[in-house]
């Protein structure tokens, strides 16, 4: 009898334990514009181009293309441009990013998100993360510099010892 008891009171206590409720379309909304998400998206384009650039650079060995090089590259570097700007339209991204936090957050901690947000600290972290990541990017594309070389190196011994045991 005791076991029937503790059951349907664990049951009971189960039962009343209200399940947190997801963000709302809405809120989440709210706090994409608060936080300038689609702002933020769109900085995107301006990096990948810069990216595109400094890597262009590096192919080019300090060389001067010629004309028809030229012309070749900037119609790559469109295609490409125009490619990302379809694939990363804040159409397309914006019911992604609301299943996603509707997946993740739950409507107190949107409320939460929003209110701080809405301070001058969380307008400062909003203004200044693009800034922010776009110097750690530039940081780690040099740790990545001096990287790289060592993970070659890491490569073709491996590659050497792989032939090493071959022979064996």
């Amino acid at each position: 009898m005791k076991f029937i008891y503790s059951v349907l009171v664990a049951f009971i206590f189960c039962t009343n334990i209200s399940v947190a409720a997801p963000a709302s379309e809405a809120s989440i909304k709210q706090l994409m514009e608060v936080t300038k998400a689609r702002s933020l998206v769109d900085n995107i384009y301006a990096q990948v181009e810069g990216s595109m650039n400094s890597s262009l650079q590096r192919a080019l060995q300090g060389k001067t293309p010629t004309p028809s090089e030229q012309k070749a590259i900037n119609n790559m570097k469109q295609r490409m441009t125009t490619l990302i700007k379809e694939e990363l339209d804040w159409n397309k991204l914006e019911p992604m990013y609301i299943r996603l936090y509707k997946e993740s957050f739950t409507q107190v901690e949107v409320d939460g998100i929003l209110e701080f947000y809405k301070t001058p600290a969380g307008q400062a972290v909003i203004n200044k993360m693009p800034i922010l990541m776009q110097k750690t990017m530039g940081e780690m594309q040099g740790m990545m510099g001096g990287l790289m070389p060592k993970l070659q190196k890491i490569q073709q011994e491996f590659a050497a010892e792989l032939r090493a045991t071959k022979n064996k």
